[in-house]
């Protein structure tokens, strides 16, 4: 088996009448690639429904999971709700300014960003808060002063904390990353990489104009609809390629390599089988993955996107042979130095090397890369 640093997981999602992520005006997201315009799913979106989908192997099904939340009101509503019953008002306003710029910097309590934070992290803040309320009922003076003092050591108190415990950031943090500028120590490397997946084809699109009837209009009154719309729907093979550090994974996971094999596992799933999308009730976005290929090597990865610089047919067969010869040319130019297992609900040839597996299989054996030796960082 070739010594894994990186898996690298490339895809073709087929998809007919959807919306799948949406820009500021609510048109499809888009991007300019080899002179054409493409239908685009940001890394965001992907990243996004991967982390909260609710399925058989959702993140959150996972032995060890540590749970995370994302939000700007984190303090306000799992910090300080739960004094409001039993301290007075002014002690929990003067304890929830200081903890909001502790976490959400100094903008804290005027101007804060989604932050994510795990649920260790959490429960420990939950904790100090509920000691300062503790510590001065009734003297809102003296929580106030009692406060700005845990503030100055909350850095160092939050780093010990996250020293000693295991995922204090919460599994989400150790996959995807997380940026904290309060506390750039509590800063996260993101293990996974998601680049934003792309049509392999110039972008299918059409305005769909609907209408809504009023059921109790009547016709002699009302002989129009009750509502006219437009929206935009897009149709495409969309190509997506994600990139998993594998050292970065087990490091970010406390060391565990086979809690790293099951997230792997299960990514594989979600990354084939979960699918974006908005307007859900009306375009019913649900597909798999037509084709599949993971690789696994300690080279440097690569993406496979230049395949499709040129434009292709819009067809399955058209994107699985453009992958093949591109794969190919990269293999003659540089030698070839990954393991290969792949999947396609198609009957076309082959790739050069490597087995063809179903998902279950593809997904066991991805799991099984992160068994490997680590490989010494890419400076």
């Amino acid at each position: 088996m070739t010594d894994t640093r990186f898996l690298q997981i490339h895809t073709l999602h087929s998809y007919s009448a959807t919306l799948l992520n949406r820009d500021e005006s609510g048109l499809a997201k888009r991007m300019n690639y080899g002179g054409k315009i493409r239908t685009r799913i940001s890394s965001q979106c992907l990243k996004r429904h991967w982390r909260v989908a609710d399925s058989l192997h959702s993140l959150d099904k996972i032995d060890g999971m540590v749970a995370a939340t994302r939000s700007r009101e984190t303090v306000t509503r799992r910090v300080i709700e739960p004094l409001r019953a039993h301290h007075d008002d002014d002690v929990i306003k003067a304890i929830e300014g200081e903890f909001q710029t502790a976490v959400y910097g100094e903008k804290g309590t005027t101007s804060r960003q989604p932050l994510l934070l795990g649920e260790p992290e959490i429960a420990y803040l939950a904790k100090q808060a509920r000691r300062l309320a503790e510590d001065n009922v009734g003297d809102a003076g003296a929580a106030s002063k009692a406060a700005k003092a845990w503030v100055k050591q909350s850095r160092a108190n939050l780093k010990a904390l996250r020293d000693s415990t295991r995922l204090p950031g919460g599994l989400v943090s150790a996959l995807f990353g997380r940026m904290v500028t309060s506390d750039p120590e509590a800063n996260i490397d993101a293990a996974v990489h998601v680049a934003h997946a792309f049509t392999v084809h110039a972008e299918e699109s059409e305005s769909d104009y609907f209408t809504v009837v009023d059921d109790l209009a009547q016709a002699a009154d009302d002989p129009g609809a009750a509502h006219i719309g437009e929206t935009e729907l897009t149709s495409g093979i969309f190509y997506g390629y994600v990139v998993v550090d594998r050292n970065m994974l087990v490091d970010n996971l406390g060391g565990d390599v086979a809690l790293a094999g099951s997230v792997t596992e299960h990514l594989v799933h979600l990354i084939a089988t979960v699918s974006p999308g908005a307007k859900l009730g009306s375009t019913a976005p649900y597909v798999y993955a037509s084709w599949m290929l993971i690789e696994a090597g300690d080279r440097q990865p690569r993406s496979l996107a230049e395949a499709f610089r040129k434009p292709v047919r819009p067809t399955l067969s058209s994107a699985e042979e453009a992958v093949r010869h591109h794969l190919c040319r990269v293999d003659a130019a540089y030698g070839p130095g990954e393991s290969r297992r792949w999947m396609s609900v198609a009957e076309g040839d082959p790739l050069s090397d490597g087995e063809k597996l179903s998902l279950p299989r593809l997904a066991v054996w991805a799991s099984a890369q992160m068994a490997g030796a680590p490989q010494s960082s890419i400076q």
